[in-house]
């Protein structure tokens, strides 16, 4: 999964603002570049399961 290959910087902000609807440029290129989906736009980008992920299953110490 991307979620290993993304930033730590961009972690942190997706575990602090679970659920939002618009990603900044920066967590969005992160994504990309880390193997994740590659938006159009900054809004829908994440799935239900990715933010589940997110929340449940990410470790905190990466």
């Amino acid at each position: 999964m991307w979620w290993l290959d993304l930033h730590l910087d961009s972690k942190e902000w997706l575990r602090e603002n679970l659920r939002v609807e618009e990603l900044p440029l920066q967590v969005l290129q992160h994504i990309a570049e880390a193997g994740g989906p590659h938006p159009d736009k900054v809004s829908g980008v994440l799935t239900t399961a990715d933010w589940d992920f997110i929340q449940t299953q990410s470790e905190f110490v990466d």
